[in-house]
């Protein structure tokens, strides 16, 4: 059973992948892959040199735990309390501290420099100046030169006005734009401000001059709707900026996503912040702004906590002053009735676990107290305090059980002095408190402190050079190597006579690509616009010893024998497609067999785009469309080739409408009939197969039919498509020529096809 041949030149024969032909489609394109991987890698350069390096600034700062500021917070020790980390980086990106920054710096003020395309950020990052030709060449000095003064003058013109500075800005050159207030519908709107010399300028709104301004005054345009204070200009006449006003909001928000904040450790409150940005010096100050702002907040915020919690403390003390008086006035008249009763020892351990208790309830209602302004019940710190206060209020519960077991007298006397004691020590307690909240209120310097201040890395954090041109170059070793093995894939060109043999098709020959006919070649435009190469030249007259023209000598052995038991001496050249060499093979065989003494004929079959004359260097005029238009016999229109007595030829003559019909009459006949008697060999040249109907037409008065395919173009379902064209129309292939062989790795390591030369 004869082998199936795979569509996809990319496997084998059992499906597997063919790794060796893949290797050796590398090497054949290893240029193309070289030249893409380079074109990627300079890409990958240039844009490293062309993008706006990126710097960062850093600082790490320490947020402490500030319990220990306000006193009625230790209670909260036992009952747990969130890490301050997560809060404060909230603040810290909070419109409340980035919009001041923002209203500080005038963020929201973007001053843009009209640069030079692609480079001009470059070109000022390097420090290059304005060139001296920017500057001095306008249309005066043009106009000034005596060869150009001349030509006007004869023509009758003046020169117009021009000048080689386009107001980009180059480096050295800049304004100081202090302030640029706007209406709401003017917001992220663009103007053109164009400096007219170092005191003036014009702004510019939608193509129209909308005024002047000067230096140092607050100059207004649009009735009023734009203000803008430019405090210097140091720039040359016809230098742009482009000014936006940025909603406030919008410039927090660009803020905050160059700002990122992390804590160093879990639960460390060390926060490491970074700020990046194309302008150096402009992030070290704005990150140090930012930092400022933050810190006095925190200071203020820590201020107001104290006061108020003073506040609450005033607010207690009288009260608690006057329960101690009234407590220590009903004790002492109770003991002045009952002759001044004294605990027993019993009874004063009880006093003193009750006095404990209350005291602790106490210091828990004055938490809640401070904890209820800041969370709800539902909280974990809030619950976990309510629990607490719950169970001492159970143990409160026992002792007044046991309370109640004592002596009537005794519990009066315990009830009274509990009370005198437990109101004593929170009138002391809240009297230390206030102190302390006074000394903690005048002595706030907040619970944040800057470790590092905000510095400037002196190198640019982007782009990473090195890996950008490193992904650039292996993406484009990628893409070529990809690119390459898909066009292979796609690619079902023959690439061996062995392709062409398993449709039953005899290989007369292998014809290798010549590089000298490659030179002899032109080419030509058609009139679609399209161009073509076109065969020019004799090879086998020019270099007989060419390794093409030694297999066209191999073609013509094998055509002897061949046409042996043939009816006549014709061969048909044809393809299935434009472009496979017919040409070439058709009057390079020609010439190998009248180089061994035959006489041959050649001709043109295709009326249409046929070039047969361009080989011997006449024009097409007087040939088969005149002879078979009956206006000019054969024998004047055959030609000799130049040099060689026993090669003629007849080109296609003038282009006919209708090149089918002329074939399809009897003088077609009539002339190979002619021709059959004057010569030992007739080739005709024919149009493509699968394009025209010309080559079935001829095909049918010739007993020998040869189908060129060409290396790498022509695919298998392509000969066997043109052979059963031709075969429908009754002509039988007698076989085919496999043209342009290339020597070339992919077939060497996929195939074992070798060529051979022998001198």
């Amino acid at each position: 059973m004869r082998q199936n041949i795979s569509s996809n030149h990319m496997t084998q024969g059992n499906g597997d992948i063919d790794f060796a032909r893949m290797f050796g489609i590398l090497i054949d394109h290893k240029w193309v892959i070289i030249s893409v991987t380079s074109a990627f890698a300079l890409i990958g350069v240039l844009y490293t040199l062309l993008s706006t390096p990126i710097y960062q600034a850093d600082a790490l700062v320490q947020i402490e735990d500030d319990q220990k500021m306000n006193p009625l917070n230790e209670v909260t020790n036992l009952l747990g309390k969130e890490p301050p980390s997560e809060s404060e980086i909230e603040i810290i990106r909070s419109r409340m501290v980035l919009g001041r920054a923002v209203d500080i710096l005038n963020l929201d003020l973007l001053v843009k420099p009209k640069q030079v395309p692609l480079v001009g950020d470059f070109l000022n990052r390097k420090g290059i100046e304005r060139p001296t030709f920017v500057t001095e060449w306008n249309h005066t000095k043009v106009a000034s030169l005596p060869v150009v003064s001349g030509f006007l003058d004869w023509l009758g013109v003046e020169m117009p006005a021009f000048s080689l500075d386009w107001g980009h800005v180059w480096a050295g050159e800049s304004i100081d734009v202090k302030a640029m207030p706007v209406a709401d519908k003017y917001l992220d709107t663009t103007f053109t401000l164009e400096v007219i010399d170092d005191q003036r300028y014009s702004l510019i709104y939608q193509e129209q001059r909308l005024g002047e301004g000067r230096v140092g005054t607050d100059s207004e345009f649009l009735n009023g709707d734009v203000s803008v204070t430019v405090a210097a200009i140091n720039a040359p006449p016809g230098a742009t900026f482009e000014l936006t006003h940025l909603r406030r909001l919008k410039a927090i928000n660009n803020l905050r996503y160059n700002l990122a904040i992390t804590e160093r450790g879990q639960e460390t409150g060390i926060l490491n912040w970074t700020l990046t940005g194309p302008d150096s010096e402009r992030a070290g100050t704005t990150l140090s702004t930012i930092a400022d702002i933050y810190i006095a907040q925190n200071i203020q915020r820590q201020s107001e906590e104290a006061r108020k919690s003073l506040d609450f403390l005033d607010s207690q003390v009288p009260a608690v002053h006057d329960e101690l008086r009234a407590a220590e006035d009903k004790l002492n008249l109770y003991r002045a009735e009952r002759d001044s009763i004294d605990l027993t020892i019993e009874t004063s351990s009880i006093l003193e676990r009750m006095v404990n208790l209350e005291s602790q309830l106490n210091e828990l209602e004055f938490a809640e107290a401070e904890i209820s302004r800041r969370f709800t019940p539902s909280h974990p710190t809030y619950a976990a305090l309510l629990e607490k206060k719950s169970q001492l209020n159970k143990e409160m519960v026992n002792l007044e059980s046991k309370v109640n077991s004592l002596p009537q007298t005794q519990q009066e006397i315990l009830r009274m002095q509990r009370d005198v004691e437990v109101n004593q020590e929170i009138y002391v307690a809240l009297r230390n408190k206030v102190q302390e909240m006074q000394i903690a209120e005048a002595s706030t310097v907040g619970n944040v402190r800057v470790l590092d201040m905000a510095e400037v890395l002196p190198e640019p954090v982007a782009p990473a050079k090195q890996l950008i041109v490193l992904v650039a170059t292996m993406l484009g070793g990628m893409v070529s190597v990809g690119g390459v093995l898909l066009h292979a894939a796609l690619n079902r060109g023959i690439e061996t006579p062995d392709e062409l043999e398993q449709l039953d098709m005899p290989v007369y020959a292998t014809v290798p690509l010549s590089e000298e006919q490659q030179k002899l070649n032109r080419f030509i435009r058609r009139e679609s616009g399209r161009n073509d190469t076109i065969t020019a030249g004799l090879l086998a007259k020019r270099n007989p010893a060419d390794v093409s023209v030694e297999a066209l000598r191999g073609l013509r052995t094998s055509l002897h024998f061949a046409m042996l038991d043939s009816s006549d001496s014709r061969i048909l050249v044809t393809g299935p497609s434009p472009g496979i060499g017919k040409s070439f093979v058709t009057v390079n065989l020609a010439a190998v067999c009248a180089q061994a003494g035959q006489r041959v004929l050649i001709i043109d079959g295709d009326m249409r785009k046929g070039h047969l004359h361009s080989v011997f260097g006449t024009r097409p005029d007087g040939g088969l469309s005149d002879i078979l238009s009956d206006r000019q016999s054969a024998v004047d229109m055959i030609r000799v080739a130049e040099g060689m007595d026993y090669l003629h030829y007849i080109a296609r003559g003038a282009a006919p409408p209708n090149p089918a019909e002329l074939l399809n009459t009897s003088r077609l006949t009539e002339l190979l009939e002619f021709v059959d008697q004057h010569y030992d060999l007739v080739i005709i040249d024919s149009p493509p197969v699968l394009a025209v109907t010309d080559a079935a037409i001829i095909g049918k008065h010739v007993s020998t039919t040869l189908l060129v395919a060409r290396f790498q173009l022509n695919s298998v379902k392509e000969i066997e498509l043109a052979r059963r064209r031709l075969e429908t129309a009754g002509v039988n292939v007698k076989g085919a020529i496999l043209n342009a062989m290339e020597r070339k790795a992919a077939t060497a390591y996929g195939y074992g096809y070798y060529n051979y030369a022998y001198k």
